[in-house]
């Protein structure tokens, strides 16, 4: 055992060696990656409607009044009157449709749409969407939906088993829904524009909007919080601001990010950045193993005695402690070469997460530790 852990200690050295001599270092990324211009955004979209054709796997009309409700004013809307009749189709459903308005989308382009059931429909194969307006936040009518739906689930069943493979209840019609309205929004006519940061940082809005400056000579770029970096729209580029964009957003720049790690417990998922540190730290980890085996007995009576057969039970309980010794982490290593260390003693992703708790309640983690 101690040749053992003397050998894994040996790896672990000359791990943090290698990694540390092998550290990649950053890579720049395009600003058109990091940020987005203010107001050059989707929208979504929302519609309720009605899809036929199903092939007896739609909506229970008894259970689901909003479909019986919807299917009868549409009937009316086209001269049926129902009015009081026993409706039993099985081949409709209730659905939600939902799409995303891509930003300066014009009248008549096509967007794709996808539809959900809102009731106890089994399946939306095979159905067809009627014509649904699609609505935006402000309640005006976007766009219209109409089409063929594609499932990307299916279900099958017999009279004593049935198999359902992924979601059938969901599906998606590809340019099922045409542009009836645009946003107006004169980007050419501004004369100030904002990137907002996907990420916000102080370093990194400061190196936006110095690369900015340096490539247009002059100052019309200022970070005005960490995630907002302002620019002023020079005056060769006036009523051309894609132009502007066009060359702004290739410009590289090296983005900052805080030392943070997340940790999904549910999961055993640890996500780290590259900047984490630790100082000094010994760290020992030991498993307790409780083991339970029922091994019952048949205790048979003697022959020609008045007993019975009975089951005896039998229940063996064993508890192992598994205790590892010390290992001390030096001054000022990464959080990576501490895991793969610990890694290398067979320490698994649920006692990594133990650890890297209490050693960021110690003190010894400068990093931010996010539980999701």
């Amino acid at each position: 055992m101690a040749g053992t852990l003397a050998a894994a200690g040996r790896g672990l050295i000359a791990l943090w060696l290698l990694v540390g001599a092998a550290a990649p270092g950053t890579a720049a990324s395009r600003i058109k990656d990091i940020a987005n211009v203010e107001g050059v955004r989707q929208n979504q979209l929302i519609g309720y409607g009605l899809v036929v054709g199903l092939n007896g796997t739609g909506d229970t009309i008894n259970n689901s009044p909003f479909t019986r409700q919807s299917l009868q004013a549409m009937l009316e809307r086209l001269g049926v009157n129902i009015r009081g009749q026993t409706l039993r189709t099985g081949n409709v459903a209730a659905v939600m449709v939902t799409a995303n308005l891509p930003a300066f989308s014009t009248q008549g382009t096509r967007i794709d749409v996808t539809v959900s059931a809102l009731g106890d429909a089994k399946s939306l194969q095979g159905g067809t969407l009627l014509v649904t307006p699609l609505l935006g936040a402000d309640g005006n009518v976007y766009a219209v939906g109409q089409g063929s739906l594609a499932i990307g689930g299916f279900q099958a069943e017999g009279e004593a088993a049935k198999i359902v493979r992924g979601v059938p209840t969901v599906g998606r019609i590809a340019n099922g829904a045409v542009i009836e309205r645009e946003i107006e929004f004169s980007l050419n006519r501004m004369s100030t524009l904002r990137l907002a940061l996907r990420n916000a940082d102080f370093t990194t809005a400061k190196r936006v909007a110095s690369a900015i400056n340096d490539y247009l000579g002059g100052a019309t770029a200022e970070p005005i919080d960490p995630s907002t970096v302002q620019l002023s729209v020079p005056k060769q580029y006036r009523g051309n601001v894609v132009a502007l964009l066009t060359e702004i957003e290739q410009l590289q720049i090296e983005p900052d990010l805080p030392a943070k790690i997340v940790i999904d417990e549910r999961s055993g998922i640890i996500v780290m950045g590259r900047d984490v540190r630790v100082s000094m730290v010994a760290v020992a980890q030991g498993n307790l193993t409780v083991t339970i085996s029922e091994s019952p007995q048949v205790s048979q009576p003697a022959p020609f005695s008045r007993g019975r057969t009975a089951t005896v039970a039998r229940t063996r309980v064993g508890v192992q402690e598994d205790g590892r010794k010390l290992a001390l982490v030096q001054e000022g290593v990464s959080l990576q070469q501490l895991v793969d260390g610990l890694n290398a003693l067979g320490i698994g992703p649920r006692d990594l997460i133990a650890i890297l708790q209490a050693v960021k309640a110690a003190g010894a983690v400068q990093a931010d530790i996010e539980v999701m």
